[in-house]
């Protein structure tokens, strides 16, 4: 199978995960008598980052191995470890953006961030063997 179309794959199963799971998040919220719309919004800007942070990583994954198959394995090396603080970097600054604003829920816009490996491992466990 192409990696474009691997990544693009992988991405809308995490992107469904996180959205499920950002969903029950905004309910237990609400359950527990906790819901406003900084909340929501919290919720829907964690996912999105989330799921943006997970998707520029297979991308780079992705690049990286691209580079390995054509003997340059020291080249992918080097893209995935350069591209880890970068990305980390710009995550941790639009978090704090995000939380100093006074828009967001701070807790609604960090937990999503877990969700990412939930969905991954809950979709592995439903994988096919052969896929």
């Amino acid at each position: 199978m192409d990696s474009r179309k691997i990544v693009l794959k992988e991405t809308a199963i995490v992107s469904i995960g996180v959205a499920i799971c950002t969903a029950a998040m905004i309910g237990i919220f609400a359950l527990l008598g906790y819901f406003d719309l900084k909340v929501l919004w919290g919720g829907i800007a964690g996912g999105l980052l989330s799921v943006l942070n997970f998707f520029f990583m297979a991308i780079i994954a992705s690049l990286a191995a691209d580079k390995a198959e054509q003997q340059d394995a020291a080249g992918g090396k080097k893209m995935l470890q350069s591209s880890y603080p970068i990305r980390l970097l710009l995550l941790a600054v639009i978090l704090f953006a995000c939380a100093k604003s006074g828009v967001f829920n701070v807790i609604a816009l960090v937990l999503p961030l877990l969700f990412v490996r939930l969905s991954l491992t809950i979709a592995e466990f439903f994988r096919k063997k052969g896929v």
